[in-house]
């Protein structure tokens, strides 16, 4: 019997590498690290070729992989020094995505050799009213998204700015009102692509017509700043949160639930184990196998749940590079 391979790309506080399994996750191990200049933001990888994988990684640009995360090389045309989020094109796969400071989105036709700007993007009214929060910095496309049932509805979330979507690949943008726009990560459900999660510095939210209209969903929370979030591919009811104090990520918690966030159950045994100030920072679902989730830490730790997020197990890898930031499934 053919035991299933599990591919893992991770990216860190300063470098990047990739996390592999022969055996049904019996055993892992772990590829080489290639330095960054700066922290990785967002991961993507392709949905048609699961060797290949891009990496936007805040001031450094975007970098793409070739080889199941073996090496990894800066997209040198990339128009900016800033990449806070990437996305892989769902059909096509050339074309990705990438969202910059001052909040802009770049595509790429050719897998990120090239990269022309969407100028539609930063031509929607509301845009001359996003910001951030420190005065030398600016807005910018913290997270990008494309419907799994139509690829050409693209949603972005800004930090500072909320949720902007285009029904038409990116040609023309809407702002969505109803939500914080303080905007750290966006999730649309497999199963149901009308669900929309957004992850908030004030509390999730979710959207249940497309983003059309926004309800917060933090009862029961009791923390309201929400850095991460995310439904398992089979059940856009079954979502996961990560959520703490403050920016600062002050006592951090990680929570679960089965009723799309209407109740919410504490995880106790991932983030709040030896180091109670350990956060979960980014978490990923297995796209194959809905029971598997993989989660990575502040501290540097790998966990995967084999129960759709119940329990939790830390991977005996030991990664030379601290804070995971960034997670991406391949396998």
């Amino acid at each position: 019997m053919t035991q299933a391979k599990r591919l893992i790309y991770v990216g860190m506080h300063d470098g990047v590498c990739a996390v592999s399994s022969e055996d049904d996750g019996k055993t892992w191990q772990q590829g080489p690290v290639t330095p960054l200049p700066h922290a990785a933001a967002r991961l993507t990888v392709s949905p048609l070729n699961p060797e290949r994988a891009w990496l936007a990684a805040y001031e450094a640009g975007v970098y793409r992989t070739d080889d199941a995360g073996a090496t990894w090389n800066r997209a040198d045309s990339y128009p900016s020094d800033y990449a806070h989020s990437v996305l892989a094109h769902p059909l096509e796969p050339e074309t990705v995505y990438a969202g910059s400071e001052p909040a802009a989105i770049f595509q790429s036709k050719d897998g990120g050799d090239s990269w022309q700007e969407r100028p539609e993007f930063r031509a929607v009214p509301e845009a001359a009213q996003w910001g951030f929060h420190a005065p030398t910095r600016d807005s910018h496309v913290r997270d990008l998204r494309a419907s799994p049932a139509d690829a050409n509805l693209l949603y972005a979330g800004i930090e500072v700015g909320g949720v902007v979507r285009s029904q038409d690949g990116g040609h023309s943008w809407q702002q969505l009102p109803g939500l914080d726009d303080d905007i750290h990560c966006l999730h649309l459900g497999s199963d149901r692509p009308q669900r929309v999660y957004a992850a908030t510095a004030s509390a999730p939210y979710r959207s249940d017509n497309g983003g059309d209209q926004w309800a917060p969903i933090n009862g029961g929370l009791q923390r309201r700043y929400t850095l991460h979030i995310a439904a398992a591919p089979d059940d856009a009811d079954l979502v996961l949160v990560t959520v703490s104090e403050n920016a600062r990520r002050k006592s951090p918690q990680f929570y679960r639930s089965t009723d799309g966030g209407q109740t919410w159950q504490l995880v106790a045994d991932l983030g709040s184990g030896d180091d109670p100030e350990d956060m979960v920072v980014a978490f990923q679902w297995r796209p194959n196998n809905p029971n598997e989730v993989y989660a990575g830490t502040d501290g540097g730790q790998l966990y995967q749940s084999q129960d759709q997020g119940q329990t939790w197990q830390q991977l005996p890898l030991s990664l030379p590079s601290i804070a995971v930031g960034a997670l991406a499934a391949a396998a």
